[in-house]
Protein backbone atom coordinates (compact mmCIF):
# COMPACT_ATOMS: atom_id res chain seq x y z
CA UNK A 1 0.00 0.00 0.00
CA UNK A 2 1.64 3.66 -0.79
CA UNK A 3 1.27 6.22 1.30
CA UNK A 4 -1.40 7.74 -1.04
CA UNK A 5 -3.60 5.56 0.44
CA UNK A 6 -3.28 6.49 4.16
CA UNK A 7 -4.41 9.72 3.16
CA UNK A 8 -8.12 9.13 2.79
CA UNK A 9 -11.05 11.04 2.51
CA UNK A 10 -11.55 12.91 5.91
CA UNK A 11 -14.81 14.25 6.27
CA UNK A 12 -18.24 12.70 6.00
CA UNK A 13 -19.02 14.50 2.63
CA UNK A 14 -15.92 13.29 1.31
CA UNK A 15 -16.53 9.83 2.96
CA UNK A 16 -19.74 9.00 1.55
CA UNK A 17 -19.43 10.74 -2.04
CA UNK A 18 -22.67 12.56 -1.60
CA UNK A 19 -23.61 16.17 -2.26
CA UNK A 20 -22.83 18.77 0.32
CA UNK A 21 -26.84 20.24 -0.45
CA UNK A 22 -27.97 17.01 0.20
CA UNK A 23 -25.84 16.48 3.45
CA UNK A 24 -26.94 19.85 4.21
CA UNK A 25 -30.53 19.00 4.12
CA UNK A 26 -30.33 15.73 5.98
CA UNK A 27 -28.04 16.78 8.62
CA UNK A 28 -27.35 20.66 9.29
CA UNK A 29 -30.49 22.23 8.34
CA UNK A 30 -32.76 23.64 11.03
CA UNK A 31 -35.16 20.81 11.78
CA UNK A 32 -37.97 23.58 12.59
CA UNK A 33 -37.04 25.37 8.96
CA UNK A 34 -36.96 22.57 7.61
CA UNK A 35 -40.84 21.32 8.99
CA UNK A 36 -42.00 24.74 7.41
CA UNK A 37 -40.30 24.05 4.20
CA UNK A 38 -41.96 20.58 3.68
CA UNK A 39 -45.27 22.27 4.84
CA UNK A 40 -44.94 25.09 2.59
CA UNK A 41 -44.26 22.36 -0.44
CA UNK A 42 -47.60 20.50 0.84
CA UNK A 43 -49.55 23.76 0.59
CA UNK A 44 -48.40 24.58 -3.11
CA UNK A 45 -48.64 21.22 -4.61
CA UNK A 46 -52.33 20.68 -2.75
CA UNK A 47 -52.91 24.30 -4.32
CA UNK A 48 -51.73 22.93 -7.89
CA UNK A 49 -53.13 20.05 -7.77
CA UNK A 50 -56.43 21.05 -6.87
CA UNK A 51 -56.32 23.75 -9.30
CA UNK A 52 -55.82 21.70 -12.28
CA UNK A 53 -57.41 18.72 -11.02
CA UNK A 54 -60.33 17.08 -13.53
CA UNK A 55 -62.88 17.85 -12.18
CA UNK A 56 -62.00 20.96 -10.81
CA UNK A 57 -61.56 20.41 -6.78
CA UNK A 58 -64.58 22.57 -5.64
CA UNK A 59 -66.53 20.75 -7.74
CA UNK A 60 -65.57 17.65 -6.21
CA UNK A 61 -65.85 18.85 -2.70
CA UNK A 62 -69.56 19.86 -3.87
CA UNK A 63 -70.56 16.39 -4.91
CA UNK A 64 -68.81 14.27 -1.62
CA UNK A 65 -67.65 13.67 1.75
CA UNK A 66 -64.12 14.84 1.04
CA UNK A 67 -63.61 17.41 4.06
CA UNK A 68 -65.45 14.86 6.64
CA UNK A 69 -63.60 11.86 5.57
CA UNK A 70 -59.92 13.88 5.32
CA UNK A 71 -60.34 15.83 8.55
CA UNK A 72 -61.62 12.74 10.44
CA UNK A 73 -58.75 10.93 9.51
CA UNK A 74 -56.42 13.24 10.24
CA UNK A 75 -57.98 14.06 13.57
CA UNK A 76 -57.40 10.18 14.06
CA UNK A 77 -54.07 10.65 13.17
CA UNK A 78 -53.22 13.73 15.00
CA UNK A 79 -54.17 12.31 18.05
CA UNK A 80 -51.90 8.79 17.66
CA UNK A 81 -48.84 10.64 16.98
CA UNK A 82 -49.23 12.67 20.26
CA UNK A 83 -49.80 8.83 21.72
CA UNK A 84 -46.69 7.76 19.92
CA UNK A 85 -44.50 10.84 21.29
CA UNK A 86 -45.92 10.03 24.99
CA UNK A 87 -44.42 6.65 24.23
CA UNK A 88 -41.17 8.41 22.70
CA UNK A 89 -40.82 10.52 25.56
CA UNK A 90 -41.25 7.91 28.41
CA UNK A 91 -38.43 5.65 26.69
CA UNK A 92 -36.27 8.32 27.10
CA UNK A 93 -37.08 9.15 30.40
CA UNK A 94 -36.88 5.54 31.42
CA UNK A 95 -33.25 5.72 30.54
CA UNK A 96 -32.65 7.99 32.98
CA UNK A 97 -34.62 6.62 35.84
CA UNK A 98 -33.72 3.36 37.47
CA UNK A 99 -32.88 2.28 40.86
CA UNK A 100 -29.92 3.51 43.11
CA UNK A 101 -27.55 0.77 42.04
CA UNK A 102 -27.81 1.36 38.15
CA UNK A 103 -27.48 4.76 38.79
CA UNK A 104 -24.13 4.56 40.98
CA UNK A 105 -23.08 2.31 38.13
CA UNK A 106 -23.70 4.66 35.52
CA UNK A 107 -21.41 7.22 37.32
CA UNK A 108 -19.02 4.88 38.02
CA UNK A 109 -18.53 3.71 34.33
CA UNK A 110 -18.10 7.45 33.35
CA UNK A 111 -15.80 8.49 36.03
CA UNK A 112 -13.57 5.91 34.94
CA UNK A 113 -13.47 6.58 31.61
CA UNK A 114 -12.86 10.29 32.71
CA UNK A 115 -10.07 9.06 35.17
CA UNK A 116 -8.69 7.09 31.83
CA UNK A 117 -9.19 10.50 29.73
CA UNK A 118 -7.08 12.16 32.23
CA UNK A 119 -3.91 8.66 32.27
CA UNK A 120 -4.33 9.85 28.27
CA UNK A 121 -4.31 13.43 27.87
CA UNK A 122 -2.53 14.71 31.07
CA UNK A 123 -4.69 17.16 32.60
CA UNK A 124 -8.04 16.94 34.12
CA UNK A 125 -10.53 16.47 31.09
CA UNK A 126 -12.83 19.51 30.41
CA UNK A 127 -16.53 19.06 30.94
CA UNK A 128 -17.99 20.73 27.84
CA UNK A 129 -18.46 18.50 25.15
CA UNK A 130 -16.85 19.79 22.17
CA UNK A 131 -13.35 20.72 24.71
CA UNK A 132 -14.14 16.67 25.76
CA UNK A 133 -13.81 15.90 22.15
CA UNK A 134 -10.84 17.99 20.97
CA UNK A 135 -8.76 16.81 24.06
CA UNK A 136 -8.53 13.49 22.24
CA UNK A 137 -8.05 15.28 18.69
CA UNK A 138 -5.01 17.20 20.18
CA UNK A 139 -3.70 14.35 21.84
CA UNK A 140 -3.74 11.73 18.49
CA UNK A 141 -1.77 14.69 16.47
CA UNK A 142 0.82 15.29 19.47
CA UNK A 143 1.28 11.25 20.12
CA UNK A 144 1.45 10.90 16.27
CA UNK A 145 4.64 13.79 15.79
CA UNK A 146 5.83 12.16 18.65
CA UNK A 147 6.09 9.11 15.83
CA UNK A 148 7.08 10.84 13.32
CA UNK A 149 10.32 12.24 15.59
CA UNK A 150 11.04 8.70 16.13
CA UNK A 151 10.72 7.55 12.60
CA UNK A 152 13.31 10.29 11.20
CA UNK A 153 16.08 8.04 12.89
CA UNK A 154 15.14 5.08 10.33
CA UNK A 155 16.41 4.63 6.96
CA UNK A 156 13.47 3.27 5.51
CA UNK A 157 12.36 6.04 3.00
CA UNK A 158 8.93 4.17 2.79
CA UNK A 159 8.30 4.04 6.12
CA UNK A 160 9.37 7.47 6.61
CA UNK A 161 6.79 8.86 3.86
CA UNK A 162 3.40 6.62 5.15
CA UNK A 163 3.88 8.03 8.66
CA UNK A 164 4.44 11.82 7.20
CA UNK A 165 1.29 11.23 5.64
CA UNK A 166 -0.74 10.31 8.12
CA UNK A 167 0.49 12.73 10.59
CA UNK A 168 -0.57 15.26 7.92
CA UNK A 169 -3.67 13.19 7.84
CA UNK A 170 -4.17 13.84 11.29
CA UNK A 171 -3.20 17.79 11.28
CA UNK A 172 -5.67 18.47 8.30
CA UNK A 173 -8.66 16.80 9.81
CA UNK A 174 -7.80 17.71 13.09
CA UNK A 175 -7.78 21.59 12.17
CA UNK A 176 -10.99 20.97 10.16
CA UNK A 177 -12.71 19.15 13.26
CA UNK A 178 -11.04 21.94 16.02
CA UNK A 179 -12.84 24.77 13.54
CA UNK A 180 -16.26 23.28 14.07
CA UNK A 181 -15.75 22.47 17.49
CA UNK A 182 -15.01 26.04 18.22
CA UNK A 183 -17.53 27.86 19.57
CA UNK A 184 -20.10 24.75 19.50
CA UNK A 185 -22.71 24.12 22.37
CA UNK A 186 -24.23 20.86 23.16
CA UNK A 187 -27.84 20.71 21.90
CA UNK A 188 -27.13 21.85 18.75
CA UNK A 189 -26.09 19.71 15.63
CA UNK A 190 -22.46 21.19 15.10
CA UNK A 191 -20.47 19.11 18.00
CA UNK A 192 -22.10 15.93 16.47
CA UNK A 193 -21.27 16.89 12.66
CA UNK A 194 -18.17 18.13 13.99
CA UNK A 195 -17.61 14.53 15.15
CA UNK A 196 -18.26 13.08 12.24
CA UNK A 197 -16.07 14.39 9.97
CA UNK A 198 -13.13 13.12 12.37
CA UNK A 199 -12.23 9.82 10.75
CA UNK A 200 -10.57 8.40 13.35
CA UNK A 201 -10.98 4.46 12.35
CA UNK A 202 -9.35 4.28 9.26
CA UNK A 203 -6.56 6.47 11.11
CA UNK A 204 -6.56 3.20 13.52
CA UNK A 205 -6.36 0.51 10.77
CA UNK A 206 -3.28 2.57 9.22
CA UNK A 207 -1.86 3.02 12.36
CA UNK A 208 -2.01 -1.16 12.96
CA UNK A 209 -1.25 -2.12 9.11
CA UNK A 210 2.05 -0.43 8.90
CA UNK A 211 3.26 -1.87 12.45
CA UNK A 212 2.99 -5.37 10.67
CA UNK A 213 3.77 -4.33 7.16
CA UNK A 214 7.13 -2.71 8.62
CA UNK A 215 7.55 -5.25 11.59
CA UNK A 216 11.58 -5.48 10.41
CA UNK A 217 11.70 -1.61 10.46
CA UNK A 218 9.87 -0.97 13.88
CA UNK A 219 11.60 -0.98 17.16
CA UNK A 220 10.19 -1.25 20.78
CA UNK A 221 10.39 3.13 21.01
CA UNK A 222 8.30 2.88 16.96
CA UNK A 223 5.89 0.31 18.75
CA UNK A 224 5.10 1.33 21.96
CA UNK A 225 4.78 4.95 20.01
CA UNK A 226 2.22 3.37 17.64
CA UNK A 227 0.34 2.25 20.38
CA UNK A 228 0.02 5.42 22.38
CA UNK A 229 -1.17 6.69 18.90
CA UNK A 230 -3.62 4.12 18.55
CA UNK A 231 -5.09 4.52 22.30
CA UNK A 232 -5.73 8.42 21.67
CA UNK A 233 -7.72 7.38 18.53
CA UNK A 234 -9.14 4.70 19.88
CA UNK A 235 -10.34 6.64 22.72
CA UNK A 236 -12.12 8.79 20.60
CA UNK A 237 -14.81 6.10 19.43
CA UNK A 238 -16.46 5.93 22.75
CA UNK A 239 -16.20 9.61 23.53
CA UNK A 240 -18.20 10.51 20.06
CA UNK A 241 -20.70 7.38 20.81
CA UNK A 242 -21.42 9.13 24.61
CA UNK A 243 -21.95 12.71 22.99
CA UNK A 244 -23.92 11.35 19.79
CA UNK A 245 -26.35 9.12 22.46
CA UNK A 246 -26.69 12.40 24.50
CA UNK A 247 -27.57 14.26 21.22
CA UNK A 248 -30.06 11.92 20.04
CA UNK A 249 -31.98 12.14 23.70
CA UNK A 250 -32.12 15.28 23.02
CA UNK A 251 -33.26 15.79 20.16
CA UNK A 252 -36.18 13.36 20.56
CA UNK A 253 -37.12 15.19 23.55
CA UNK A 254 -36.98 18.45 21.22
CA UNK A 255 -39.32 16.36 18.73
CA UNK A 256 -41.47 15.74 21.14
CA UNK A 257 -42.18 19.17 22.65
CA UNK A 258 -42.40 20.27 18.80
CA UNK A 259 -45.17 17.64 17.98
CA UNK A 260 -46.79 18.30 21.07
CA UNK A 261 -46.83 22.23 20.95
CA UNK A 262 -48.16 21.21 16.83
CA UNK A 263 -50.78 19.20 18.25
CA UNK A 264 -52.62 21.73 19.57
CA UNK A 265 -53.43 23.96 16.41
CA UNK A 266 -53.31 20.94 14.37
CA UNK A 267 -56.54 19.42 16.53
CA UNK A 268 -58.01 22.63 16.65
CA UNK A 269 -58.14 22.78 12.40
CA UNK A 270 -59.53 19.49 11.86
CA UNK A 271 -62.14 19.78 14.55
CA UNK A 272 -62.70 23.25 13.36
CA UNK A 273 -63.26 21.45 9.51
CA UNK A 274 -65.44 19.09 10.72
CA UNK A 275 -67.81 21.10 12.47
CA UNK A 276 -68.05 24.31 10.88
CA UNK A 277 -66.80 23.65 7.13
CA UNK A 278 -69.41 22.19 4.64
CA UNK A 279 -69.72 21.26 0.83
CA UNK A 280 -70.99 24.84 0.35
CA UNK A 281 -69.12 26.78 2.56
CA UNK A 282 -66.28 29.43 1.22
CA UNK A 283 -67.86 30.42 -2.59
CA UNK A 284 -65.85 32.46 -4.90
CA UNK A 285 -62.46 32.07 -5.59
CA UNK A 286 -58.98 34.01 -4.91
CA UNK A 287 -56.51 35.05 -7.12
CA UNK A 288 -57.91 32.73 -9.92
CA UNK A 289 -58.23 29.78 -6.99
CA UNK A 290 -61.50 28.63 -5.62
CA UNK A 291 -61.69 30.00 -1.75
CA UNK A 292 -62.56 26.05 -0.30
CA UNK A 293 -59.23 24.84 -1.85
CA UNK A 294 -57.09 27.61 -0.37
CA UNK A 295 -58.93 26.90 2.95
CA UNK A 296 -58.50 22.96 2.68
CA UNK A 297 -55.15 23.60 1.67
CA UNK A 298 -54.25 25.33 4.38
CA UNK A 299 -56.38 23.71 7.10
CA UNK A 300 -54.83 20.14 5.65
CA UNK A 301 -50.87 21.50 6.19
CA UNK A 302 -51.49 22.92 9.61
CA UNK A 303 -52.78 19.28 10.56
CA UNK A 304 -50.18 17.52 8.57
CA UNK A 305 -47.46 19.93 10.73
CA UNK A 306 -46.85 17.19 13.54
CA UNK A 307 -46.06 14.22 10.74
CA UNK A 308 -43.85 16.32 8.80
CA UNK A 309 -41.91 17.52 12.07
CA UNK A 310 -41.42 14.04 12.78
CA UNK A 311 -40.02 13.21 9.61
CA UNK A 312 -37.31 15.86 9.28
CA UNK A 313 -36.11 15.23 12.67
CA UNK A 314 -35.72 10.96 12.37
CA UNK A 315 -34.52 11.96 9.12
CA UNK A 316 -31.33 13.00 10.99
CA UNK A 317 -30.99 10.96 13.80
CA UNK A 318 -31.46 7.72 11.22
CA UNK A 319 -28.80 9.34 9.27
CA UNK A 320 -26.59 9.85 11.88
CA UNK A 321 -27.17 6.28 13.41
CA UNK A 322 -26.53 4.53 9.77
CA UNK A 323 -23.28 6.55 9.39
CA UNK A 324 -21.51 5.50 12.81
CA UNK A 325 -23.28 2.05 12.61
CA UNK A 326 -19.17 0.83 13.33
CA UNK A 327 -17.38 2.08 16.14
CA UNK A 328 -14.33 0.54 15.25
CA UNK A 329 -11.80 0.50 12.32
CA UNK A 330 -14.59 -1.55 10.20
CA UNK A 331 -15.29 -0.57 6.36
CA UNK A 332 -18.67 -0.24 5.91
CA UNK A 333 -19.09 2.02 2.92
CA UNK A 334 -17.80 1.32 -0.63
CA UNK A 335 -16.60 5.52 -1.10
CA UNK A 336 -14.29 4.30 1.39
CA UNK A 337 -12.79 0.68 0.40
Amino acid sequence: MSSEDISTADTMRERTDESRIKLWILLQASRIYMSLALAVVLFVVFVLAGTFMDPPFAVLVRGSDTIETAFSSMLGAVITAVTLVVSVSQLVISQENGPLGDQHQRMSDAMDFRSFTEEIIGQEPPADPSHFLRVFVDESERRAKALQRLVEETDDEEFKREVDTLVDSLHGNGEAVRDQLEGSTFGTFEVVFAALNYNYSSKIYHVERMRHEYEDTVDDGMSAAMSDLRTALSMFGPAREHVKTLYFQWSLMDLSQVILYAAVPALIVAGAMLGFVGPNSFQGSLLGVNTILWVFAAAFTVTAFPFLAFIVYIVRIATVAKRTLAIDPLILRDSQR
